[in-house]
């Protein structure tokens, strides 16, 4: 292979036509930056005039070079750039004068399409668009045209659901028309399937009409948090679709509730303040997860004590947050052992000592009941769903904020490989 090919494999240019002379590689420093310069030219015989569409003949005479420096992808960690001389002709059929084009560049732009291919490869990245710019010595309007101009838009009318969906919601941009945006992806699979900007229910009923009745009909199974408006979503929406509340909502809810009594009581007592405040994830602990036999020193007690001992001796400090505590735990069991029956029957018996925290939380599980045995017939839950919007948060956070939902929205399906990059580009 000779150096020519050898030079133009490295660089990946790929075009027949440019050459290389002698002293075709230095460095150059440049705003501060030092670049890897390669010097080449660009000749051949054109086929026509683009100007009066004349096919080529003696009356095509060479009308020197125009140099355009191409931004090329890096070498060796080195920024570089392709000082590329570009022959010019001139038509004495038009008298006008062309210069010759190559497919290293899209015409009038000066950065390679390989750039933009990398461009468009690091969007797929956590990774800031700021961060990807720098990298690639481009502007990040570069970029967002680059991101554009290599994904394709996402189609809005669909015709296939899977059986199981998950739905939940995320702090949206502040542009958008909701506070919060709405996420939907597979049950099984955690595959987002689209996102919403706006999660209230006339928005939501309006998008799913986009899906046909067949593709709505064929979803099984829909888990959720304890948000009402989904519900009626679902109810009139997806005809066949059972609805699931998410365990970790349900569990969550109830601990909030003991908790915030927790809180109320130890603001109260200034004897056991310390202690109530120290030991509260003792408290919110399933009991039969608590150590009944390793005897050891807590801080703020004097004697030897183990786990259970120091439960008891916190919820026996008051009245109202030991019933709190002992019908939390009962929950927390019914919860854990799948048992309808015995969580119908705790939250109908409930004390009525308990904390006007937990009375709410008890209406709460009251008002979904029939769902939440839905939850204990049915493994489905959310979890994959709370971790695609950890990764959503990622993006955000990494790119300081987004001003559009729509590029925000259209960043994260690409970074989750939900748009793909087109066949043909014309960036």
């Amino acid at each position: 292979m000779s150096n020519q090919n050898y030079i133009i494999d490295m660089l990946e240019l790929k075009d027949s036509n440019v050459y290389f002379k002698e002293n075709f590689y230095y460095k150059e420093t440049i705003k501060g930056i030092t670049y890897k310069i390669f010097e080449g030219y660009l000749s051949y015989k054109p086929s026509f005039c683009p100007s009066c569409g004349v096919v080529f003949d003696e009356k095509f005479e060479k009308h020197g070079f125009i140099l355009s420096n191409i931004i090329i992808p890096d070498v060796s960690g080195y920024k570089a750039i392709l000082r590329l001389h570009k022959q010019r002709y001139l038509c004495k059929h038009c008298h006008k004068a062309f210069t010759l084009t190559s497919n290293i560049t899209n015409y009038g732009c000066f950065i390679s399409n390989l750039t933009k291919h990398k461009i468009a490869l690091d969007l797929t990245k956590k990774r800031s668009e700021v961060d990807i710019a720098l990298d690639n010595g481009v502007s990040p309007n570069t970029v967002e045209r680059v991101m554009d101009s290599y994904y394709d838009t996402i189609k809005l009318y669909k015709h296939y659901l899977p059986e199981v969906l998950s739905f939940d919601e995320f702090k949206s941009v502040k542009s958008a028309d909701g506070a919060m945006s709405f996420h939907m992806c597979d049950g099984i699979t955690g595959q987002t399937i689209d996102i919403v900007e706006d999660r209230r229910l006339d928005n939501l009923i309006k998008y799913f009409f986009y899906y046909d009745y067949k593709a709505r009909s064929r979803v099984k199974f829909i888990t959720i948090d304890m948000y009402s408006p989904y519900i009626s979503l679902i109810k009139k929406m997806f005809p066949n679709a059972k609805i699931i509340i998410d365990k970790f909502h349900l569990t969550q809810l109830i601990s909030r509730s003991l908790n915030k009594t927790r809180i109320r009581v130890m603001n109260k007592d200034k004897k056991n303040h310390r202690k109530l405040k120290r030991y509260w994830r003792l408290i919110l602990k399933d009991r039969d997860e608590l150590d009944f036999s390793k005897w050891k020193k807590y801080t703020c007690f004097n004697s030897l004590m183990t786990q259970v001992d120091v439960v008891n001796y916190l919820i026996n400090t008051n009245e109202e947050l030991k019933q709190t505590y002992l019908i939390y735990q009962e929950i927390l069991y019914s919860f854990k052992n799948k048992d309808f029956k015995k969580l119908k029957q705790t939250l109908s018996n409930a004390n009525s000592k308990i904390s006007n925290y937990m009375k709410t939380s008890i209406k709460t599980l009251l008002e979904f009941l029939p769902y939440i045995k839905n939850t204990f017939e049915n493994e489905y839950h959310n979890g994959f769903i709370e971790g695609n919007n950890n990764f959503i948060k990622v993006i955000k956070r990494i790119a300081f904020g987004f001003r559009s939902f729509k590029r925000f929205k259209a960043r994260i399906m690409i970074c989750k490989g939900l748009i793909k990059i087109k066949k043909t580009v014309n960036a």
